[in-house]
């Protein structure tokens, strides 16, 4: 669904987590064995866990914009929000296990529609990542996990605030030297979208998870459900 005329448009700018990585089919089996290792019930799956881990991530972010936490970093507030989910499942762990575990983060697969889609749009416009991971870790993921060359590497570490904080929104129209216009956000995450919209940003929905938009007045600009749908609205 395409809302209006993009033409203004020269950058692309991508969140990463969900949206070109896919979390759930890198990180489940690994939640498997942990589970396993620290003796949960056999009735627990990873796939549970991971479905009530990704709402607990969520808030660790919002908590730590809004408490002014110092910006505790992509990577623990995953750590956090995992070391709470098993606690309210009474699943018990040690700290040398969460420490295994978060090495899974390390070998994240990219969705094969998001490499094949990014190679696609790279003919027409600038692509960035923009991302809440850390600087180091971004960089890690686009070269060895993602194996695209992107234009620009954004970390919402440098700004000190998660995304949709608009100080994420706005050190990315700084850095790539762009009015907001020019800019449109790419993430299968209606809070990223709406943050970015916000922003005066263009925004693109890729709806992976079926879910519904938030309730706002700072809707997308296109909505699909894919990056090959995306490439073919954006006429690459």
């Amino acid at each position: 669904m395409l809302k209006d005329n993009l033409d203004s448009v020269t950058t692309l700018t991508f969140d990463i987590f969900g949206t070109v990585l896919d979390l759930e089919r890198s990180l489940v089996p690994p939640l498997d064995l942990l589970l396993m290792n620290c003796g949960a019930p056999a009735t627990i799956t990873g796939k549970e866990i991971w479905t009530h881990w990704r709402l607990r991530q969520r808030i660790e972010q919002y908590q730590d914009n809004m408490l002014m936490l110092g910006h505790s970093g992509y990577l623990t507030v995953k750590k956090k929000a995992l070391m709470y989910t098993l606690r309210s499942h009474k699943i018990p762990f040690t700290q040398a296990q969460m420490d295994d575990f978060m090495e899974a983060y390390q070998m994240l697969i990219p969705f094969d529609d998001a490499v094949s889609g990014l190679n696609r749009l790279s003919g027409k416009y600038k692509l960035a990542i923009l991302s809440n991971g850390e600087q180091h870790y971004l960089e890690y993921l686009a070269q060895n996990r993602i194996c695209i060359e992107f234009d620009h590497i954004l970390s919402a570490e440098t700004v000190g605030q998660f995304k949709p904080h608009p100080s994420v929104y706005r050190f990315a129209m700084k850095k790539l030297n762009s009015e907001p216009q020019q800019i449109m956000m790419i993430a299968a995450h209606s809070f990223d979208i709406l943050g970015a919209r916000h922003s005066g940003f263009r925004g693109a929905y890729v709806n992976r998870y079926d879910l519904p938009y938030d309730e706002s007045n700072y809707v997308p600009d296109i909505t699909t459900g894919n990056f090959y749908e995306l490439c073919d609205i954006l006429g690459v």
